[in-house]
């Protein structure tokens, strides 16, 4: 027997949803993958997934819906409204670590948002900066990769920041939970259903 523990709040499941399901003919197309958020037992929210896998996660009887997002499933004697808030029955004591170094994490972390100039670009306009050049004994780090665009890149070139006469906007930290978190207020704009959950 292994001792690999299942977690089934953020396993990947192979269940199909709609092998059991069928989007009704006036919900929307894509709500299998509209984004919902994931609340621990005590309200506080931890995570965010597709609807798909949050239905999955009730109907296992691992959380319950809190917030429906208007769209609903269906089969022959049931259905089933999509939600756009679960919360986990059983509170999950949630590790502090960061997420792992890459250059999406990066670019998410910093909102695909130049850290010198401040432009807003698409991730393949933007290149990830050594703010201490590795020419120069910097590593890659958290604490020493920001998004840049090309023409910032370029123009910083193998100098610090100041003797390129450039700033950053924050100073780059790990992508945490606390990040993680300013990152579903920025999605819970867009669902006003979201916004009483998030005040952590």
């Amino acid at each position: 027997m292994s001792g690999r523990r299942h977690n089934p709040t953020f396993d990947d499941h192979r269940h199909s949803v709609t092998a059991v399901f069928g989007i009704h003919q006036d919900s929307h197309p894509h709500a299998l993958h509209a984004p919902v958020l994931v609340l621990n037992a005590s309200y506080e929210p931890i995570n965010i997934c597709a609807a798909r896998r949050a239905i999955v996660l009730v109907l296992k009887g691992v959380a319950m819906a809190e917030e429906e997002n208007g769209h609903f499933l269906h089969a022959a004697r049931l259905a089933f409204r999509v939600p756009s808030v679960i919360r986990l029955l059983e509170y999950r004591r949630i590790p502090h670590q960061t997420r792992a170094l890459s250059r999406k994490n990066i670019l998410l972390r910093d909102r695909n948002t130049c850290q010198y100039c401040g432009e807003v670009l698409s991730a393949s306009d933007l290149t990830l900066d050594h703010v201490v050049p590795r020419s120069r004994g910097g590593a890659s780090t958290w604490e020493n990769l920001v998004a840049a665009c090309h023409t910032c890149n370029r123009r910083k070139g193998n100098q610090m920041p100041l003797e390129a006469g450039m700033k950053l906007m924050r100073e780059p930290h790990a992508f945490n939970l606390h990040t993680s978190r300013h990152i579903m207020r920025l999605m819970g704009r867009s669902d006003d259903k979201w916004r009483k959950y998030l005040f952590y």
